[in-house]
């Protein structure tokens, strides 16, 4: 199978992240709809996950890591229509635009007006997803659906503040190195294989995700959920969101810029 080198992948990262923040410095309706195609699209990765992970109790019950692996394999749905379709999301973009920062294509004030801009179009399109097309839709009506995104909602702002920041960055470590493995591949089926490996390890390890969990969180109150507004923003969005840019950005972003950069 061919692939591109890692320096191949580099060169790639830097003209996308220039093209990223090209996007947000004034094309704002086509970032928009970008930005909340890839909320919608992790949102339907994570209903998938829902019903696919959730829906053999009887099965799972004895076997908990099951469950995990049914749900892990379906959730990369959202991150493969991303990547190969097009769409702005705002954890992939915590590498992709450190690269082009690092060789100097814009400023890091352009880095985290994208960041900010996508974060939000990213919520709008999982909010609407998620009340439209899961929620009216009685997709999570039934047990053992209702009970089964009431307690994943609950867990999650349950947390230490320190615990989800920390699982936070080992998600979008994950995701950031499957869009990686995406620029390595040449082909269709490269690039989707390249996106859904690490995604399954992540969502199957119960790292957390920002961008999911405006799915999950939203979806969970819907049906009932214990979980306050502001509960939800200060225990898991805020930690998972600042552990995600650590993830992507540092992990990902600075060391393969650090070791694949152009020799001066």
């Amino acid at each position: 199978m061919s692939l591109n080198s890692p320096k191949e992948v580099l060169k790639s990262a830097i003209e996308i992240g220039a093209s990223k923040v090209a996007l947000s410095s004034g094309k704002y309706g086509k970032l928009t709809v970008l930005a909340m195609l890839a909320g919608i699209y992790i949102s339907m990765g994570g209903v998938l996950s829902l019903i696919i992970g959730f829906g053999f109790p009887e099965i799972t019950a004895g076997n908990p890591s099951l469950q995990r692996i049914l749900s892990g394999a379906m959730f990369p749905i959202g991150l493969i229509l991303v990547v190969i379709l097009g769409a702005e999301l705002f954890t992939g973009n915590n590498a992709l635009l450190i690269p082009s920062y690092f060789a100097k294509r814009h400023s890091f004030f352009a880095v985290v007006k994208n960041w900010t801009l996508v974060y939000i179009g990213n919520f709008l399109g999982a909010i609407m997803f998620t009340y439209l097309f899961v929620y009216l839709c009685g997709l999570t009506t039934n047990e053992p659906y209702h009970s089964a995104i009431i307690k994943i909602a609950e867990a999650k702002v349950s947390m230490p503040w320190i615990t989800v920041f920390l699982k936070g960055i080992g998600a979008n470590w994950f995701v950031c190195l499957a869009v990686w493995l995406a620029l390595s591949g040449k082909s269709l089926l490269a690039k989707m294989v390249g996106c859904w490996f690490p995604v399954m390890v992540f969502v199957a390890l119960g790292y957390e995700h920002s961008i999911a969990n405006m799915f999950f969180i939203p979806a969970g109150m819907f049906e009932g959920a214990n979980v306050e507004i502001m509960q939800a923003i200060t225990t898991s969005f805020i930690p998972a969101t600042l552990g995600n840019i650590v993830g992507g950005a540092v992990f990902v972003g600075c060391a393969y810029y650090y070791v694949n950069r152009p020799e001066k």
